[in-house]
């Protein structure tokens, strides 16, 4: 957002580091708000956010035993990402799924794609991606190019705005 034609666009930072619905949604939610307010947006994913930009016909992923023991355990995908507290064995996350199409709330799968839409940048992390053993295609299209801690360090420290969610 800018108030004159000399100042520059005020911009935000956020760090997704859970898969949890619950965090993912509010991540989302911001991104999409501030980017539709004109602010640049940039989200790195890290750890097992990056799981939320992984395609969801992605299951087993990684290239040995503990790589894909992980990716078993922590499915990524915005279509399977679960509650972290009050889970229920999946029943608290279809309720509040549930609760969130009663009353027209955007899936984080569509809240995603708004993201992509309205050009907030998204950057996984390459540290993470090495570490669970995952490689481009494993990820939606139109992300940016895989950064490390060091570069979005520097992108926070010149944002405006940096959350960490």
């Amino acid at each position: 957002m800018t108030t004159g034609s000399d100042e520059r666009q005020k911009s935000m930072a956020v760090i997704c580091w859970s898969s949890d619905l619950d965090r993912v949604w509010p991540v989302l939610i911001l991104a999409t708000t501030a980017a539709a307010s004109g602010l640049e947006v940039n989200v790195f994913f890290t750890f097992w956010g990056l799981r939320v930009l992984q395609r969801n016909d992605r299951h087993v992923t990684g290239n040995n035993w503990k790589q894909k023991m992980e990716s078993l355990m922590d499915r990524g995908g915005t279509d399977h990402l679960r509650l972290g507290k009050l889970n229920m064995a999946g029943l608290g996350t279809g309720m509040i799924k549930s609760l969130a199409n009663d009353y027209q709330v955007a899936s984080p799968t569509e809240l995603l794609q708004m993201a992509m839409d309205l050009g907030v940048k998204l950057a996984p992390c390459q540290m993470t991606m090495d570490l669970y053993g995952l490689s481009k295609d494993d990820f939606i299209d139109g992300l940016e190019a895989p950064m490390g801690a060091t570069s979005f360090i520097d992108m926070a420290a010149d944002a405006d705005i940096t959350l960490f969610i």
